[in-house]
């Protein structure tokens, strides 16, 4: 597989737009890249030497001697891993970002990090085996709690019990000999919005990700937004009220508390034991507890404590979102994570909250939408990772 990178900032620039655009002809390259054609050419017979890029037939005709498209070539393949609390997704694409097999699988995070990597780096070996690939171009790593980039470790995460500061980027890049980037999966989730899903025509957006934890990635200018420290919108954490829930962080009041799964299992709980849903009741009383998807099914059968619960959420949601949006000012909010059947609930009353509290300028124009993508941006998004890094001019 190929693993060298591009030599200089233009050559860096044409495979990220081959990436971003798909097959591109000879001229279409030139107009967007504002390249003379002697150097065009130069670059491209230096990246097909490469092995980064390949002719993929004949343009579409523009008068006169016709062009040949140009693509990356199939030896680039990248792989995505998300490592969640119940569950590990293993992906491997091509230089675009497609999704070309896939393998996911329950996961228990508390068995630990030795154990759960090694059996994503299992998982990458089966799909390449299924594909007949050799060396990855590169590996991305979504992980469900704070992450030093830099050093690809988890940092105290509340989600990954024992998995503080272990080298999970150093110990896949060794197992594979591949690049490997790891990053947490707010952030990674807001890669894959904005090379696939409704980011992409936008320059500045949050992108919500919900889900055990809670987690903001931000887009600004175009570029992923980390902060000094790699912990920009890192909102789960943020205290809501002086009292309430245990947070697995061990502090109380936590947005992700209340909006996390676990804090909508817990609301779910006090519903049920609380007389306020026969329902919820009903079905603690047969499985000796309750599940997100529990509290799905009560929404679904028009339980009025169920959907108290869900919009309390989604209150909680908006709240923390109007001071992410007067600082920021994005083009748009996408929420993505939503347990199915919950997201327009959650929506709407995010919605409402938001647009009710926030500064006319600010909202006037800004929409807030659930993902297109849903669980398929954290995916494309750790492919997304790794693939920025291996197209920087070397």
């Amino acid at each position: 597989m190929v693993s060298v990178r591009p030599e200089n900032a233009d050559q860096a620039r044409l495979v990220t737009l081959l990436r971003d655009d798909g097959p591109r002809s000879r001229v279409e390259l030139g107009d967007a890249l504002g390249l003379p054609r002697a150097r065009l050419t130069s670059e491209v017979e230096r990246l097909v030497a490469a092995g980064l890029v390949e002719t993929a037939g004949p343009a579409a005709s523009r008068g006169g001697r016709r062009s040949s498209l140009l693509r990356l070539a199939g030896g680039v393949r990248f792989a995505g891993v998300v490592i969640g609390t119940r569950e590990l997704v293993v992906t491997v694409t091509d230089g675009e970002l497609t999704p070309l097999a896939e393998l996911r699988e329950p996961v228990d995070v508390r068995q630990g990090p030795e154990r759960v990597v090694g059996r994503a780096v299992e998982l990458i070996g089966k799909l390449r085996a299924e594909l007949g690939l050799g060396r990855l171009t590169g590996v991305g790593v979504a992980l469900p709690g704070p992450v030093d980039i830099r050093e690809g470790v988890p940092v105290s995460p509340p989600l990954l019990p024992g998995w503080h500061r272990f080298p999970v980027r150093d110990t896949i890049a060794a197992e594979l000999g591949s690049p490997t980037l790891v990053d947490d999966d707010a952030n990674v989730g807001a890669l894959g919005e904005r090379h696939a899903g409704v980011g992409r025509t936008f320059d500045d957006f949050l992108y919500l990700r919900l889900g055990a934890g809670v987690g903001c990635g931000l887009v600004i200018g175009g570029r992923l937004h980390r902060g000094a420290t790699g912990s920009a919108g890192d909102i789960g954490h943020l205290r809501t009220t002086e009292d309430g829930p245990t947070c697995a962080c061990g502090e109380v009041g936590c947005l992700q508390a209340y909006c996390g799964d676990a804090g909508l299992v817990d609301a779910a709980l006090a519903a049920a034991r609380g007389g306020r849903s026969p329902a919820l009741a009903a079905r603690l009383a047969e499985a000796g507890g309750l599940t997100v998807a529990d509290v799905v099914a009560a929404v679904g059968t028009g339980d009025p404590a169920a959907h108290g619960v869900v919009r309390e959420a989604g209150r909680r949601l908006g709240q923390a979102l109007v001071g992410m949006v007067s600082f920021v000012n994005p083009a748009i909010v996408i929420i993505g994570g939503t347990p199915a059947g919950l997201g327009h609930t959650l929506l709407a009353e995010i919605r409402a909250v938001v647009y009710r509290r926030s500064a006319p300028l600010a909202t006037g124009t800004m929409p807030i939408v659930l993902s297109d993508l849903d669980q398929r941006a954290t995916v494309i998004g750790a492919a997304r990772l790794i693939s920025d890094q291996a197209f920087a001019p070397g």
